[in-house]
């Protein structure tokens, strides 16, 4: 029978099924016992589920820390999950290659600092944020931080909970940055 071990398990969802798969291959090619056959299949089936239900989890507990949807407990004991209202407000307007960041109707002349250490594991996740940052109009000041004048934490932690980075991000506030006039000439701002 087919088990996971904890290694195994610390892999992401789709590793999992590949090597699910292929050792699913291996385990049938090497058997000539047709009860083998169903065994070897319903642990297939077995781990195919769990894995599906971890990579569940996870989804709907990002979306709940990221208040998006919310739960409610019915009378008969059973729980619903519901989009709130900020959920509702985000779940029509965004798409991650067109979010921008609206600009404020008088700037408040505080700027906003977003800045992110992801690790090296995850560099495909890391370079998407920094291609959606320039995208949504962010000015790079070094490589893994960014700014822009206008309110956008919402925008920002949207993009990095879609990308599963949200917890190496820092956003900071600042009333002044040593190249401001530049920043200012970029947005318009003079």
């Amino acid at each position: 029978m087919i088990t996971a071990n904890k290694k195994f398990r610390k892999l992401r969802p789709t590793s999992q099924k590949v090597l699910l798969l292929l050792l699913g291959g291996i385990a049938l090619g090497l058997t000539h016992d047709p009860r083998q056959y169903f065994k070897i299949v319903k642990g297939i089936k077995k781990e195919w589920e769990w894995i599906n239900k971890r990579n569940l989890h996870r989804v709907i507990r990002n979306l709940y820390h990221s208040r998006l949807i919310d739960t409610k407990d019915n009378s008969d004991g059973t729980t619903t999950m519901v989009l709130t209202e900020f959920g509702k407000r985000h779940a029509l307007t965004y798409q991650i290659d067109a979010i921008t960041i609206s600009p404020m109707n008088k700037w408040d002349r505080k700027w906003r600092i977003v800045m992110f250490d992801v690790p090296e594991k995850h560099k495909r996740a890391r370079d998407a944020l920094s291609r959606s940052l320039k995208r949504m109009g962010f000015a790079q000041l070094q490589k893994s931080v960014f700014v822009h004048p206008f309110e956008c934490s919402k925008e920002t932690m949207f993009v990095a909970e879609f990308f599963n980075v949200r917890q190496y991000i820092c956003h900071v506030l600042a009333d002044h940055i040593d190249n401001e006039p530049t920043l200012k000439k970029k947005f318009n701002l003079t």
